[in-house]
Formats: C-alpha cells, sequence, structure tokens
C-alpha cells in the first residue's frame, strides 16, 4: 500500500498527517520543531511513503535538508499556486497537512525547486547584500534630505558619497544635527565595508561557475549581477521554454479576463522578487550604456511609463540570458532587440 505524507510546518512545531491510497487518516501528530522526533514518527512508514510534503515556508530547510539526508522522498509544495475551495468552512493545521497529502496522492502537487544545499547559502548571502544596499541608501537618502533642510543645498548623489566626515561641519551648526549626519555617514562606511567583503567572498567562491562569463558579455550585468542571475537561476533546465523563465523572473503581464474583460489581478507574487529586481537593475544600466538598447527603450517611453517601459527592456534581456545560458553562446543585441 503507498502511503501520502503531508508535513503542515510553523515556527516552533509540525502537524503531520500520513494517509493512505483512498484518503484515509493512518496517522496525525503535531510535533515539536525537533527533527529527531520526526524522523522517528516517520520511520515506520519509510519503505511504503510515496512522499513527504512540506509547504515552502521561511524555515524550510533544516527539515527538507535532514529528512533528505534521511532517505526520504521530499517535495516541496508551492504554496503560492495551492488554493484551497474558498467554500470551506472550517480548516485547521490537520486539514492542511491532510491537504498537502491529497495533492500529492492525486498527482496535482505544485512543486517548488529544492535548491542544493552546497549553493544556498551563498545565494542567501547575496540576498543579505541587497538588504544592506537598501538600508545604506535609506542613510544616503537621509543625510541628503538633512544637508537639503538645514542649508537649502540639494547635492547630487556623487557628491555624497564623497562626502567626507570633516566636511559635515561645513553644513551643520547645531550640534545635534551634526551628531545625527555624523552617525548616518558612518553607519553608510560601515555598510559599504560590510557590501564589498560579501562580494569579495562571492566572487572569490564562484566566479569559475558555468555561464558566468556569459552572462557578463550582457549590457548591464557586470560581475555581481551575474552572480546573483546565476544563484538566482540555478539549473537553466528546469526551465522548458523561454516563457516559463521569463514568468518566474516575473517580467509578463499579470491578469484575469473573462469574456474579455479584466477581472483583476493574477498572481503577481509568484516567481522570484531577486531575480526580477536583477533584471530590472541590468535593464536600468543598459538602457544608459548600450546605444541600441538606449534607442528601443526610448521608442518605448513614448508610448508607455517609465517603468513599464524599463521592465520591457527587461523582459528582453531575460529571454536573451535564458537562450545564453541554454545554448552557451554570448549576447547579440541584433538578436534580442531586432
Amino acid at each position: 500500500m503507498q502511503l501520502y505524507c503531508g508535513i503542515d510546518l510553523h515556527c516552533n512545531n509540525s502537524v503531520i498527517s500520513i494517509i493512505n491510497e483512498h484518503d484515509h487518516v493512518l496517522q496525525e501528530k503535531r510535533l515539536d520543531n525537533c527533527l529527531e522526533q520526526i524522523i522517528s514518527f516517520l520511520t515506520p512508514y519509510q519503505s511504503e511513503l510515496s512522499g513527504v510534503v512540506i509547504e515552502s515556508t521561511y524555515n524550510w530547510y533544516w527539515l527538507v535538508d535532514g529528512l533528505m539526508e534521511s532517505g526520504f522522498p521530499v517535495h516541496l509544495a508551492n504554496t503560492l499556486a495551492i488554493q484551497q475551495y474558498n467554500g470551506l468552512k472550517y480548516t485547521n493545521d490537520s486539514t492542511d497537512a491532510r491537504f498537502l497529502a491529497h495533492l500529492l496522492r492525486l498527482n496535482i502537487l505544485p512543486k517548488g525547486y529544492i535548491y542544493p544545499k552546497a549553493m544556498r547559502s551563498v545565494r542567501d548571502l547575496l540576498r543579505r547584500r541587497l538588504l544592506l544596499i537598501k538600508q545604506r541608501t535609506a542613510h544616503h537618502l537621509s543625510l541628503q534630505s538633512m544637508i537639503n533642510r538645514h542649508t537649502g543645498q540639494r547635492l547630487k548623489a556623487l557628491q555624497i558619497k564623497q562626502l567626507e566626515k570633516e566636511a559635515l561641519g561645513d553644513y551643520f551648526t547645531d550640534r545635534a544635527s551634526l551628531l545625527t549626519a555624523r552617525c548616518e555617514w558612518q553607519l553608510m562606511q560601515d555598510l559599504t565595508q560590510h557590501i564589498e567583503s560579501i562580494e569579495h567572498f562571492v566572487l572569490t567562491d564562484c566566479q569559475e561557475s558555468r555561464g558566468f562569463a556569459i552572462l557578463q558579455s550582457t549590457p548591464g550585468i557586470g560581475k555581481v549581477l551575474a552572480m546573483t542571475i546565476l544563484l538566482e537561476t540555478g539549473p537553466i533546465e528546469r526551465f522548458p521554454k523561454v516563457g516559463n523563465y521569463s514568468s518566474y523572473a516575473r517580467c509578463v503581464p499579470s491578469d484575469k479576463i473573462s469574456n474579455g474583460k479584466s477581472k483583476g489581478k493574477g498572481n503577481t507574487k509568484n516567481g522570484n522578487r531577486y531575480l526580477a529586481m536583477a533584471f530590472v537593475e541590468a535593464a536600468h544600466y543598459a538602457t544608459i550604456w548600450n546605444p541600441h538598447i538606449k534607442r528601443v527603450y526610448q521608442r518605448k517611453l513614448r508610448k508607455v511609463p517609465t517603468m513599464v517601459a524599463k521592465k520591457a527592456i527587461a523582459n528582453k534581456l531575460t529571454r536573451a540570458c535564458y537562450h545564453m545560458l541554454k545554448d552557451n553562446t554570448i549576447f547579440d543585441v541584433k538578436r534580442a532587440f531586432g
């Protein structure tokens, strides 16, 4: 008899449900998030289990890795693609776990990609770099607005970056404001140091990866962006068509249409937001430095808003990168942009 297991994972406990081929519950229990306890609970059924389904929540790493190392067939459920019947009057953790097992039994489970453990930490390190950049930008804008508020001068972004700590005294006479400005300046320097150390580590550790040099042939994509795209993409073979990759990078429109009329938006959050941001950043620089892409972008601007035009360029870069990684070829601007 084939058995199916669903695990509703929470921050401190998990509900495990094991069902048979007829959807009958054989075992069900809430356990603390202790790998040894969960493995001990599942071991008597291991030979009959067709699979163990775990929700793709923020804390799935330890459980998925632990069960895979113990020989269990693990599936990661794509929670954004799963929707239960809206007419249900009552659901709880047990019904959620059973529903995951039920989808696996019917072979209609929307599966997420289990990123290889060896490179997952490097990918997460680059994501942490993005968070630090956002924080540095916040301090940068804060210092810029402080100077404008106290002096009426509007310094450019490059001028703020080149400011020395001693020069802050030329803009602030009040001691409290000067201390605030120096704190903002120091935080910017500290964050820059951490960002550069992350970039050095990642590029030293991973720049021999397949496709690294290929992606850098694309206008707007440098070393850090190339590594970001590679790590967020994973094996390009997991995307059967270019449209799947473009959708994963959030470069396709989201809409619900019935009888020729729009009925709202689709699943706009489905996809990889880090990959989407990487291609938008690449599009931004490509429209500045590549004359051919710049002309295409300016033609788009005459018809649509700025962000729509930039997203269109990002979509073309996404599609180009897919074929480049798939066919092991360098960027061709005429093929990508006509």
